[in-house]
């Protein structure tokens, strides 16, 4: 039997700003990591159409990859770019085809990992595994902002206008700011549709693609020079004529330009918005996890023929000097005008920014639903951060100070961008890895495989650009201290949803009632649980407590089955030990479920509910740090603090007493 416990929350008289600040319903886009309590709520869709969602952050990479590519290895961007593609198709895709099929609610590589890993060493990996999301996601809003920017200055009608001629002396970061809290003040308003936006938005951006990289190949065919051009500059490289040390080279240099991976992460995010067969079930989706992996395999696909078409033709068709001045951070923007003129060039540039402000949406929408999936049920952050806007002028200022500290320079974040992605790739690998059983022998061999070259690219970015790491490990330290602070300051509230007896437990309970005038329990440390045990316990609670001999007892045993855990139902089972009565409960620490089990008895009979303690011997501190980790502590005290945060009227409140 289950009733409803008090909140233990006091209602407050907020102000029609605080009230709309911390609303709960405000519309989010479809997006990545969608929050429990909304999958059901989104339609969904052909896998086509959400490979075009996660595809706005993937694809839109096209819009600087080829630059940081060039700036990354030169010449040997495009033979780099091939090992970033085999990485994507051998590598990348049968992780996460392997991870749709182990996780296909959209939870992704952290909640296989988080069902691997009990206890607080589980929670700690998944807030390091969050400092490196929020690495990703946050440098995505950034790193596209610095880009859309790149585009709008270096746009020719931009540059020849008069009144805008300011913008070129340090005009990149105020442009920047200003998309960045455009997107945060979008967000704030609430907005829903995304799939229909993503479509338009992809089929727009990689249609012009197409017809450069098209353009491009028919130009380089045209002028066979191009190609001489090119052999030339690889002639340059050290070592020119070993194969096996130009393929170490490359190998070498590809980490800088792995941000080319960004869209898997995503792409099994997505997944609840999939649409399935029929036939699929909650605990059964196969059509959704089919219909996902040709998502994957398809962008996988694409992105690597646009990686390669757009590396060669970059490389081929633009000089050093050009990518130092109006192709830097724009290549494929820059063909575009050289090819096609202002016009259609201009219309290119508007195209790339809208992808790249919407990959930043995306990135955003992703941070709104992953920190509430984790963080509150852990009880790792306040309240507030259930609600949506709160958390939007949180990152939207984490985002404005990133731009600042940056520079809005692209070239600089692509680091930290790829120290995000390759952590959780890494992540996932290791995941699908482990997920592996003893009769797949090959597929863990090859999954734990993919995992090494996942952790040698991840520390060779770390070593050669060292920015990511920091940034991504001031995430790591503020989620962690935020998150226990937090821990900490709620760690008295009830944490119990809900309080499950069986039918002896409340005949016991029902009972006790009628024989008395009040319950009186008696929580026990259980150890033999034999009769011997109860005997030696009540004699010692009645002389104690002064206990008369007619009035009923009922021993409370409590099994902590994981005290990390922040809230959970508590069960209940009576059991009969000779002549005594026993309540064992499982909950997830001592304290509270006492507190839970005697709110839920005044609840279920009308009668104030009595526990009698033994003040325990050693220091309070000492049993603060205990209650913290292993959920029990010196339970006396903890439980009437409790039990006063949740039942304001001391009238109706469980009575705690307590003897030396």
């Amino acid at each position: 039997m289950e009733i409803k416990l008090p909140s233990s929350f006091k209602p407050r008289n907020d102000s029609p700003f605080v009230k709309w600040l911390l609303q709960r319903d405000v519309e989010e886009p479809e997006g990545p990591y969608e929050r429990e309590r909304a999958q059901s709520h989104h339609k969904t869709h052909p896998w086509w159409q959400v490979m075009c969602l996660t595809g706005v952050d993937y694809f839109s990479t096209l819009a600087y990859q080829p630059y940081i590519a060039y700036e990354a290895a030169k010449a040997l961007s495009p033979l780099a770019t091939i090992v970033l593609v085999l990485v994507t198709l051998l590598g990348a895709f049968p992780v996460y085809s392997r991870i749709a099929r182990e996780s296909p609610h959209g939870e992704g590589s952290i909640s296989i990992l988080t069902r691997m890993l009990t206890w607080w060493q589980g929670k700690l990996f998944v807030l390091v595994l969050l400092g490196f999301a929020a690495t990703d996601f946050i440098i995505t809003i950034t790193l596209s902002a610095s880009d859309a920017t790149a585009h709008f200055l270096e746009n020719p009608i931009i540059k020849d206008a008069p009144a805008l001629s300011f913008l070129h002396h340090g005009g990149a970061v105020p442009v920047t700011l200003v998309l960045v809290l455009l997107l945060g003040a979008v967000f704030l308003k609430g907005f829903k549709e995304a799939v229909g936006i993503a479509v338009f938005l992809v089929a727009v951006y990689m249609g012009l693609n197409a017809v450069i990289i098209f353009r491009s190949f028919q130009e380089i065919f045209a002028h066979p020079e191009y190609f001489a051009t090119w052999q030339t500059a690889l002639t340059a490289v050290p070592k020119a004529g070993n194969p096996a040390a130009v393929a170490l080279l490359v190998i070498l240099v590809f980490p800088k330009i792995a941000l080319g991976l960004s869209g898997f992460e995503t792409g099994v995010a997505v997944m609840t918005l999939v649409r399935g067969d029929k036939k699929d079930s909650h605990d059964s989706p196969h059509g959704r996890i089919r219909n996902t992996r040709k998502l994957l395999l398809t962008a996988a696909v694409i992105m690597s023929v646009f990686l390669i078409g757009s590396s060669l033709s970059t490389v081929l068709l633009i000089t050093p000097e050009q990518f130092e001045g109006e192709a830097k951070e724009r290549a494929l923007a820059f063909l575009c005008h050289k090819f096609f003129g202002d016009t259609v060039g201009t219309v290119y540039d508007v195209s790339t920014i809208l992808i790249l402000w919407f990959a930043g949406s995306s990135a955003l929408a992703g941070l709104l639903n992953i920190v509430p999936r984790y963080l509150p049920k852990y009880g790792m952050a306040p309240e507030w951060t259930s609600a949506i806007r709160p958390l939007v002028l949180v990152f939207t200022a984490i985002s404005v100070f990133i731009v600042i500290i940056f520079k809005a320079n692209v070239q600089a974040q692509g680091g930290a961008y790829a120290t995000g992605v390759l952590a959780l790739m890494l992540s996932g690998a290791v995941a699908v890895t482990l997920t592996a059983r003893k009769k797949e022998k090959r597929q863990r061999f090859f999954f734990g495989t993919i995992a090494v070259i996942f952790l040698y690219t991840l520390v060779m970015n770390i070593i050669t650009r060292p920015d990511g790491i920091k940034i991504a490990g001031v995430f790591i330290l503020a989620i962690v201290v935020v998150s226990f602070v937090s821990r900490i300051w709620r760690t008295l509230e009830l944490r119990v949803s809900g309080v499950d007896l069986d039918l002896r437990a409340i005949q016991f309970v029902r009972e006790a009632a009628m024989r008395g005038g009040s319950i009186r329990l008696v929580p026990n440390k259980p150890d033999a649980k034999d009769e011997a045990e109860y005997t030696l316990k009540m004699a010692e609670t009645r002389r104690d407590h002064d206990i008369p001999e007619d009035v009923p007892i009922i021993f409370v045993e409590i099994n902590v089955r994981d005290a990390s855990n922040f809230q959970g139902d508590l069960v209940v089972r009576g059991v009969e030990v000779g002549p005594y009565r026993v309540l064992r409960c499982t909950g997830n620490a001592i304290p509270n479920a006492i507190a839970a089990l005697a709110l839920h008895i005044g609840k279920l009979t009308g009668k104030r509910a009595h526990a009698y303690f033994n003040w325990g011997e050693r220091s309070p501190f000492l049993f603060l740090i205990r209650y913290f980790l292993s959920g029990e502590g010196d339970v006396a005290p903890l439980t009437r603090e409790i039990l006063r945060r949740t039942e304001p009227d001391p009238n109706r409140r469980p009575v705690i007493h307590a003897s030396s």
